[in-house]
């Protein structure tokens, strides 16, 4: 490998991280000899590149990387690191061709990468993965928790991974160190020696995070070219932009995993079509990476702006979800769902987005694929309380019904039914707006425009009926959609006379918000710059509550500063 020149300070780094990554027979500098068996590596280009440091033996395997799986982002993150820190000397080509290979033979099931797809997708979420908060404290005290969860991994690696942290990152250390606040004691440990949160973590990961899996062994022995060629339908959305429908043309690319695509969206809104084209990879047979665009984009959020993709195919090929996205901080995207089009019909979307109890003459349009043109009313179900009375007109892709809602028809979500196809929750019924929340409830956006990009934030208005039981912010309440509302900003009381609202940003009637410069502002009290905190605000215009005022909600917004510091964010897509 061709060492790079290093300054003292890279030299402090490298020591630290040879602690971990020495290399020898025996696996790590100081640790035993792996007991597990281990996946070998057959692929010649890997075992060029990573052979001379990574050791091999005589099954196969090569030191460090026959221990580990994950996700294509996993892998390139891995070479990325092995370039900064051990001087590895590769193309772009080859670092591609290394991630695709390791990704097949060392990655991750399909059952395994869904759960922590909204790491790749770039969501930003308030993770459910989390078991206690002992592991909160392990991991997630500085990443998010899919992070580790993107890995699988031998315990003696998983040791490893634990010393690289201690060796580089001072509050991981911290960290470990801090009693575990909800794990039980090992038995005949002294209580007073408390196990610490790494000791958990240690105890806890080889147990749902382990090298070996039945999914792994299943998909190993499953895992098939991807025959992704053909039709395809779009449902997607975006948040402030509505629905959309649509379909998707994929070609074959320059190999068996690599494709070209053309797609046409047709908004629920406004009727308007975008098109966009693109490419992408299928990493280990059904993780879709790659990267689209349309025309020329006006403004940060506009649809037609260039994008990357990532997508959860299905084992059986048959349909995808995931996520488009953009923007300095990932922070716009389309939600997107395909199925393959075949010539069954299929329903893809129902408009209006709710039905009111006791409505009479509702005309519901009803968008799909190869729909049949000759129906009756009672041929077209719209679920337990809805009875179609007329169908208006009829083609292939679009039908419009009248249908009347019972006045005792419960509130929840609608199936709908034509022909054999079938579209779970396609609308909601309800009998009132109770209430509505802002979302995202708890939204972040960041400073810039000279020297940094903005991080801006989209807001939207969701209406709610209480359910069942008419008590609100309960689990049988029904969410009904977006709402119209009003937006505006309101000071959020942490700091006195500092006056947020007027320096961090401007909130649109259409609840977009776009944040001010980053850097000191002369205007402000003490020279300060424009971050802090408000309320965004969201006023129904047609939803009131029993007393005949305005629903209303807020969603807690921080402005902060850029992030001048960018963590390792692989790229694996075109």
């Amino acid at each position: 490998m061709k060492r790079l020149p290093v300054t003292k300070l890279g030299l402090l780094v490298l020591f630290s991280a040879s602690v971990v990554f020495a290399q020898g027979d025996d696996g790590p500098t100081g640790a035993t000899k792996e007991t597990e068996p281990g996946i070998p590596v057959t692929d010649p280009l890997v075992k060029e590149k990573c052979g001379s440091c990574h050791n091999g033996d005589d099954k196969g395997n090569l030191s460090r990387i026959s221990w580990v799986r994950t996700t294509p982002e996993g892998w390139a993150q891995a070479i990325k690191r092995m370039v900064r820190l051990n001087g590895l000397d590769i193309t772009p080509n080859e670092s591609r061709s290394i991630v695709k290979s390791l990704a097949s033979s060392h990655g991750l099931a399909p059952e395994e990468a869904r759960p922590v797809m909204y790491l790749p997708e770039k969501r930003i979420i308030d993770e459910t993965l989390i078991p206690n908060e002992t592991m909160r404290g392990a991991c997630a005290s500085c990443h998010a928790y899919a992070q580790p969860l993107s890995w699988r991994r031998s315990k003696m690696e998983w040791k490893t991974l634990q010393d690289l942290h201690v060796a580089l990152y001072s509050q991981a250390d911290a960290q470990y160190r801090r009693p575990a606040e909800d794990a039980e004691q090992p038995v005949g440990r002294d209580p007073k020696d408390k196990m610490t949160r790494g000791e958990y973590a240690l105890t806890y990961l080889p147990k749902v995070a382990g090298l070996h899996s039945p999914q792994w062994a299943a998909w190993s022995a499953r895992q098939r070219n991807p025959r992704l060629t053909g039709e395809w339908l779009v449902v997607a959305s975006v948040p402030g932009k509505g629905r959309f429908v649509g379909d998707l043309t994929v070609a074959p690319g320059k190999a068996a995993d690599e494709f070209t695509t053309s797609a046409t969206l047709r908004s629920l809104t406004d009727g308007g079509a975008i098109r966009r084209a693109g490419t992408g990879i299928v990493y280990a047979g059904y993780s879709w990476r790659g990267s689209s665009k349309g025309g020329a984009a006006a403004a940060p959020d506009d649809l037609n702006s260039a994008a990357r993709e990532t997508l959860w195919f299905a084992p059986d090929q048959q349909s995808a979800q995931g996520r488009w996205f953009w923007g300095d901080y990932q922070e716009f995207g389309y939600d997107v769902k395909l199925i393959r089009a075949t010539a069954a019909p299929a329903i893809l979307a129902v408009t209006p987005g709710l039905a009111k109890a006791g409505a009479k003459g509702v005309q519901f349009h009803i968008y799909g694929h190869n729909l049949p043109g000759s129906l009756t009313p009672g041929d077209v179900d719209l679920g337990l309380g809805i009875t179609a009375t007329k169908i208006l007109s009829a083609t292939p892709t679009e039908m419009i019904v009248t249908a009347d809602v019972a006045p005792a028809a419960a509130a929840g979500q609608r199936d709908v039914a034509i022909a054999g196809a079938v579209l779970e929750q396609a609308f909601p019924v309800y009998r009132n707006i109770d209430y509505i929340k802002a979302t995202p409830e708890t939204a972040l956006a960041r400073l810039g425009g000279i020297k940094f990009g903005k991080g801006y934030q989209q807001f939207e208005a969701i209406g709610y009926d209480n359910g069942l039981d008419g008590k609100p912010n309960t689990g049988d309440d029904v969410a009904l959609g977006p709402v119209d509302a009003s937006w505006s900003m309101q000071e959020f009381m942490s700091v006195y006379a500092d006056d947020d609202t007027r320096y961090v940003g401007a909130l649109s009637p259409a609840a977009f918000f776009t944040p001010a410069e980053e850097g000191p502002n002369p205007a402000r009290r003490f020279g300060r710059n424009n971050y802090g905190e408000v309320w965004a605000v969201a006023t129904a215009k047609n939803a009131k509550d029993r007393f005949g005022k305005p629903l209303s909600a807020r969603a807690y917004l921080v402005v902060t500063v850029p992030m001048y510091q960018r963590f390792d964010q692989p790229e694996v897509s075109r």
